[in-house]
């Protein structure tokens, strides 16, 4: 019989001119007459009830609360009161001694709008305010009639002592009171993507825009501004990353013209001007990760650093940094940043092009660091190009530089891009073709974020096989011997 009810009641609410077909469904139900008979209060209080407000906009359900005016489609330039709407919603009258209680118990089905009280004071027809009832509003995509309640709220309703009786109020929506994607559904071409979606860099809204959005794009951006709190800016992405300097042409769709943003990441304080550097707000989880593997005193050589998501939250944990960095605004905020959260000492910087920072200072520098104790990684962040850098660790020492093996060699973690079905394999492939030599049962690899629906950004970690760190004879580097089995225990141990 619920479903009897809810659609009689749905047919009850199209109007008087579907009369006919509320008597052909009550008709088609005859054999549920003694049901029906029992429930007679409850039909003609859903009829009183229809009657009262066939006048009325009816209860938007199966299309969600807001149902936007046609003026608004192709709408270019915002208008903000083109999208005024009166709506009918459905409302419960609460007494006020049980009103909090009873809207806890309902916190499923409660108007959820910004802007817009779920709790209002009821009025009597002098206009004058009662203080015994309030009406609460409910959602109308799921409460359409006192057979939408579910078990508990209904429980809960009775246990109160309030009537399941639906009242309906008339609410004025505008333009303040909808959610950005209701919004940029309205205006978009009808059965084209709308996209709500953003990156967050401090009060920067970062998007990427669609052709198909680009003529609406001024208006998408005021309304991104408008309905997100603490955004100032909004810019989309005009061109792809360079991979020089890894930043990209913007232009701004709303706000300010102010690209130095603050931004707080894993509890570290970073500044730069977004249209110079690259950040990305989705690898803060990968940042972390990174840093946890690492203990006080560990070298961290930071062969694409930017401008510090690796470099200053490891120096913070106690590690001593190499950072480097090509981009020369990069390399000014990498510097600004250490002495932001106050690591600066621990952090030496430079400004070269990642392979001559291999093949220069990290290569004076390294035979020494070998000899310590502490642990060395290496941390390449340039996913389009990382894996093609790795051969410039190929014969980077003198083989009269080659200490014992108890000497730890260090641990790289090599970011790429991938495209190919199994991403895993193709990023070892990639990194053996770079070092010349086999990582089979070396390397791990870990997926870090999915980047686009064919596009996978990865990171492999393995530690640098000492044949290739060590120049070698050509005869040496030629012989296909095993290696005696003090050798290979040597870099079993390594690994």
């Amino acid at each position: 019989m619920a479903v009897f009810w809810r659609r009689t009641y749905r047919l009850l609410l199209l109007g008087q001119k579907h009369q006919s077909c509320i008597s052909s469904h009550v008709i088609c139900h005859t054999e549920n007459l003694n049901q029906i008979v029992r429930n007679s209060l409850h039909l003609s209080t859903l009829v009183s009830f229809h009657r009262v407000m066939t006048d009325q906009p009816p209860i938007l359900t199966d299309l969600g609360l807001y149902n936007h005016p046609p003026a608004v489609r192709g709408m270019t330039e915002l208008d903000k009161a083109a999208f005024t709407q009166t709506v009918n919603v459905p409302a419960l009258r609460v007494p006020t001694n049980v009103l909090n209680k009873v809207v806890k118990s309902l916190k499923k089905v409660v108007l959820q709008r910004p802007g817009i009280k779920r709790v209002l004071e009821e009025n009597n027809k002098d206009g004058s305010s009662k203080c015994e009832h309030r009406l609460v509003l409910l959602d109308p995509s799921s409460i359409t009639s006192t057979d939408s309640f579910g078990s508990e709220e209904a429980a809960a309703l009775k246990a109160f002592g309030v009537p399941q009786e639906i009242q309906r109020y008339e609410l004025k929506l505008t333009y303040e009171n909808l959610k950005s994607d209701e919004i940029l559904r309205a205006v978009l071409p009808e059965g084209q993507d709308v996209t709500s979606g953003f990156s967050r860099v401090g009060h920067i809204a970062h998007m990427n825009l669609r052709d198909h959005q680009i003529p609406f794009r001024k208006l998408i951006g005021q309304v991104i501004m408008d309905k997100n709190p603490g955004i100032t800016c909004v810019v989309n992405k005009t061109n792809t990353i360079d991979s020089t300097y890894r930043n990209f042409q913007m232009e701004v769709l709303a706000g300010e013209d102010n690209m130095v943003a603050k931004v707080r990441e894993n509890g570290m304080f970073y500044e730069f001007d977004f249209s110079r550097v690259y950040w990305n707000p989705r690898l803060g989880t990968e940042h972390e990760r990174i840093v946890s593997f690492l203990q006080r005193g560990d070298i961290v050589i930071d062969v694409f650093a930017g401008v510090g998501p690796f470099a200053i939250p490891a120096a913070r944990r106690g590690c001593n940094i190499l950072a480097n960095d090509l981009n020369p605004e990069s390399f000014r905020w990498l510097q600004h940043n250490g002495k932001l959260n106050k690591v600066d000492k621990k952090i030496t910087s430079f400004n070269m092009d990642g392979r001559d920072f291999i093949r220069g200072p990290v290569k004076e520098r390294l035979p020494a660091l070998m000899k310590g104790s502490q642990k060395l990684h290496v941390v390449m962040n340039l996913p389009a190009l990382a894996l093609e850098f790795l051969d410039a660790f190929r014969d980077l020492l003198e083989p009269d530089q080659s200490l014992s093996c108890q000497d730890n060699l260090p641990q790289v973690h090599c970011y790429g891009f991938s495209k190919e079905d199994d991403p895993q394999r193709d990023i070892v492939v990639r990194a053996e073709a770079s070092l010349k030599t086999s990582l089979q049962g070396q390397c791990s690899v870990h997926m870090v974020r999915n980047v686009s629906p064919n596009k996978e950004m990865m990171c492999a970690s393995f530690t640098l096989p000492k044949k290739v760190l060590y120049r070698q004879h050509t005869e040496d580097r030629d012989s296909s011997e095993e290696p005696c089995p003090k050798k290979q225990k040597c870099e079993e141990q390594t690994d």
